[in-house]
């Protein structure tokens, strides 16, 4: 399922709202975040969310309109968010960029509205344009990061993105990023960490290419999906995922999504995904599931531990995918005779099977795994981590130590004897001596490197 996240659907541009949504609906969005930009298009919004279930409302004043807002408006808005189809507060914020209305207005009613947002227990969805620092002022002293939010129709820079993300926060990307001279949004975009984005039209404005000139509207937002995709080496089907299940969560819409419940078999690209176990040897400090079990849009964290018979009827036609790989939110290693049944039974199929392991099976296990692979696992990528024992025993604790670190290395050397393919990979910790990392895997363990960007997971 498409979202937008961020439409205008009640404004006089639309003569036929009715056919609007069909062709949304033939476009595969099933949802759509309709945002009030005065008080009166704010009680329309709500009107016309509560005749399809579709359509959700966003209730607020446009910081262009309000310097003709009242005191009195906010009681009003306060009312209309009480109804079940009000979703946040927005749109909400400052833009020094027109500057319809005076800063010091924009700045006061930001601050009513961000009490209001508090008050009503609902998120942000923010409009900031030339103004961040006095947007980011105001959400620190207003405690406005407590409610979540969305920076609307991103157009800043990467670092100024990322301190969004770090608040909480997500950012929404329009059709801007189509654009052919979008290059620094498109930059964003691609070193963006995690997965903290939404997708929107902002209909009826910011037409994507190649329809750019016209109208916007909600079955556009395909197109914006479609370029972030490209932009990031995602299939588009990994994008809609990604974004749909952010703009539930954010907004709290009683949706379902195909992907609500825990995964055994996840799709990124055009690979498949094995998770296994959730058990780890290791507690990395950079391991995404400390704060989240989402993985490109999927939900890892399982109940049980699935059986062999599970795992193949999720894994289903595996002929679809370039690889079959045992990756998940735990080491694949630790259940290692289901591992071996099911990549046997892979392989039977004539399926490509890779394996990404924390290469301390040998250890765990108090012999040498490898040989059991052979014929089995095609390809493995092992984490090596740190270019010494004592830096892996800190980002990577276990109850090993540091004698951790030599029996990665020792895997990692083993490995090329029994798989074809070995590759030794770091997550790029600011911290890490990448350099040394490259040469200890290139010159000393003689397999390929890899450098995995932190917080991106998938």
């Amino acid at each position: 399922m498409l979202i937008d996240s961020h439409a205008h659907l009640h404004f006089k541009d639309y003569d036929d709202v009715p056919l609007l949504l069909q062709r949304a609906q033939e476009a595969d969005v099933g949802c759509i975040v309709n945002v009030g930009t005065t008080l009166e298009d704010s009680r329309q919004v709500v009107t016309l969310a509560k005749k399809d279930p579709r359509i959700f409302a966003v209730v607020g004043v446009h910081p262009h309109e309000v310097a003709q807002m009242k005191d009195s408006d906010l009681a009003v808005l306060k009312t209309l968010a009480q109804d079940d189809k009000v979703v946040a507060i927005g749109e909400v914020g400052l833009d020094y960029y027109y500057e319809h209305s005076p800063k010091e207005v924009q700045q006061k009613r930001l601050r009513d509205l961000v009490r209001l947002a508090r008050e009503v227990k609902l998120p942000l969805v923010i409009h900031c344009r030339d103004a961040f620092e006095d947007c980011f002022k105001i959400l620190d002293e207003e405690e406005g990061w407590k409610c979540g939010g969305v920076f609307h129709c991103y157009t800043g820079d990467l670092p100024t993105a990322k301190k969004i993300i770090k608040k909480g926060f997500y950012v929404s990307f329009s059709g801007i990023v189509t654009f052919k001279k979008s290059t620094s949004l498109q930059g964003v975009v691609k070193n963006l960490p995690r997965d903290r984005y939404l997708i929107e039209t902002d209909c009826p404005f910011l037409t994507p290419e190649p329809h750019r000139g016209k109208k916007n509207e909600p079955a556009f937002v395909r197109l914006v999906a479609q370029k972030i995709a490209e932009i990031k080496s995602l299939d588009v089907s990994d994008v809609e995922r990604i974004s749909a299940r952010n703009t539930k969560e954010l907004f709290g819409l009683p949706i379902d999504l195909p992907d609500d419940q825990a995964k055994i078999a996840y799709r990124i690209r055009n690979s498949l995904y094995l998770n296994i176990t959730n058990q780890c040897t290791l507690a990395c400090v950079f391991c995404p599931k400390f704060d989240d079990w989402m993985v490109k849009g999927h939900f890892l964290k399982m109940d049980h531990e699935p059986s062999e018979e599970e795992i193949l009827k999720e894994a289903g036609d595996v002929s679809r995918y370039q690889e079959v790989v045992f990756c998940g939110f735990g080491e694949s290693t630790l259940r290692l005779d289901l591992l071996k049944s099911v990549s046997r039974k892979l392989k039977e199929k004539g399926t490509k099977v890779r394996l990404d392991t924390e290469g301390l099976a040998n250890l765990v296990h108090g012999h040498n795994i490898l040989p059991e692979l052979k014929g089995l696992i095609d390809s493995v990528s092992v984490s090596l981590n740190a270019a010494d024992a004592k830096t892996y025993a800190k980002i990577c604790p276990s109850k090993f130590g540091e004698s951790a670190y030599p029996a990665v290395k020792e895997f990692i050397k083993e490995a090329k004897k029994y798989i074809p393919d070995v590759t030794a990979s770091v997550v790029g910790l600011p911290s890490l001596d990448v350099v040394t990392c490259q040469k200890i895997a290139e010159e000393e363990l003689g397999v390929k490197f890899r450098l995995r960007p932190y917080d991106e997971v998938g």
